[in-house]
Order: C-alpha cells, then sequence, then structure tokens
C-alpha cells in the first residue's frame, strides 16, 4: 500500500494512545516501515518525546472530550495533505473492582474513550479511504471484550462492542480496498493495570513484551489480517465459552478472578 505524499513516505498513519505502551512501539514499528506517523497522546511532554524519536508529529487530545477525536482527524488529515492511510485505534484504559464500586463518571469516560471515540475517528477518515480504494483501519481489543471478566465489567463492555463494531465494519467494507483488523490482547507489559487502579498480580500468564502486541498490530497493516489473538492461546478460552459454555462458567468460577 502506497501513497504519493512528500518527503518518500508511504503515508500517513495515525496512532492513538501513541505516548506510552503498545501504541509507542506501534508508532516506531510504522515510522520504520516509511509512514509519516501523527503521534497522539494526552500527556504533552511523553507525546512530543515519541514523535520526535520517530520523526513524526505530536498530537494531545483527551479522546473522552465531545469534539476531540474529531480535531484529531482534522488534524492527522492536515498532516497528510487531506489523506490518512492507516488508523490504529489503540488508545483505551481500564478500571478493575466491582460494578456498584466503580466511581462516578468512569463508565461514561470508559464508554466514550475505548469506544466512541474509535467510531468518531472511523466515520472522519473512513470516507477518503473508501474513496481511494485503500486504507487499513486497526482496533485494538481484549480478551476481557470476547468473555468477559470479573471486575471489569464495563471496560469489558467497550472492548465487546468495538470488536462487534469492527467485524461488522469489516463485513460492510467487503471488496472496497479497506482493510479492518482486530487485535485480541491478552496480559500485555504497560502501565494499563497500574493506571486502572489495581496491579497485576497473577503468576501466570505472566504479561507479554508491547513488541509482540506491535508486532500483531503491523500484521492487519501490511497482511491485511482480520484478527490476531495476542498470544495465541488466547483462541482456546473463547473457543471452550463458544462451544460448551457451562465449561467454561465453571473454570471461569474456578480461575477467573485475580
Amino acid at each position: 500500500m502506497t501513497a504519493g505524499h512528500g518527503g518518500g513516505y508511504r503515508g500517513v498513519a495515525l496512532v492513538t494512545g501513541a505516548s506510552s505502551g503498545i501504541g509507542t512501539v506501534t508508532a516506531a514499528a510504522l515510522a520504520r516501515r516509511g509512514y509519516r506517523v501523527v503521534v497522539h497522546g494526552r500527556d504533552e511532554k511523553a507525546t512530543a518525546a515519541v514523535a520526535m524519536a520517530v520523526d513524526g508529529v505530536p498530537v494531545c487530545a483527551d479522546l473522552a472530550r465531545e469534539g476531540e477525536a474529531e480535531r484529531l482527524a482534522k488534524q492527522a488529515l492536515d498532516v497528510g495533505g487531506g489523506r490518512v492511510e492507516v488508523l490504529v485505534n489503540n488508545a483505551g484504559f481500564g478500571w478493575y473492582g466491582d460494578f456498584d464500586g466503580i466511581p462516578a463518571g468512569t463508565a461514561e469516560r470508559l464508554l466514550a474513550v475505548n469506544l466512541a471515540a474509535p467510531i468518531a475517528l472511523t466515520r472522519a477518515l473512513l470516507p477518503g479511504m473508501r474513496e481511494r480504494g485503500a486504507g487499513r483501519l486497526v482496533f485494538l481489543s481484549s480478551i476481557a471484550g470476547q468473555v468477559g471478566v470479573a471486575g471489569e465489567a464495563a471496560y469489558a463492555a467497550t472492548k465487546a462492542g468495538l470488536h462487534c463494531f469492527a467485524d461488522s465494519l469489516r463485513s460492510e467494507l467487503r471488496g472496497t480496498g479497506v482493510g479492518v483488523g482486530v487485535v485480541v490482547a491478552g496480559v500485555i507489559a504497560t502501565p494499563f493495570f497500574e493506571r486502572r487502579g489495581t496491579p497485576y498480580a497473577r503468576r501466570w500468564p505472566k504479561p507479554i513484551p508491547t513488541e509482540v502486541a506491535a508486532d500483531a498490530v503491523l500484521r492487519c497493516v501490511e497482511r491485511g489480517a482480520a484478527e490476531v489473538y495476542v498470544p495465541r492461546w488466547l483462541r482456546v478460552p473463547v473457543a471452550v465459552q463458544g462451544v460448551a459454555p457451562g465449561v467454561y462458567r465453571w473454570l471461569d468460577g474456578r480461575f477467573g478472578r485475580e
């Protein structure tokens, strides 16, 4: 997938949540492959540092705020002279605990950042991709959105919605040249768990390096993969839940909560 951008770039790639974790590594990987990367984050210093490291363009935005996703999309389009070839919807956050103890406003913010913002960014950038007959939309989902996880009901709901949105969009865009990929992530070694308020405490499975997740994103961008599980064995619990839901519920009752 190439584009006639100045400066020899293959095209413009917008990576949300790129100021840390998976987003940072993904931004670097896309830059190495010739993309001009628009680096999104909320922290100005961290976002600017990543952008400088990948020779990209920093754009700060709080995706929980109304209109910020649209502003981010417009700035990315400005960088690309009216076109963006790749959108990686990576930004997101979690919250852990019994649902009746979730702080006021947290569920709404989870929905805004994890689900509404990717939909808004897609709505803003898809028309150009469809008109050109080329583009890649990648969504970072979670195993929590596939099977549900105790203590993460609101977060799991946002990721389930995101995955369903991506699947529906893929069917809609079949034959248009616009690809839709989903990365279903398990436990990745990022600040996610500290930021959700509860560190990851299990001995197994061990957190996976961010580079593995970034490689999964690249499989969606460069090879057109529709769905990549990180790690691959995460397909097993999804399959068990699908064919033997009673067995899965029993296993979840014994091993499901941290």
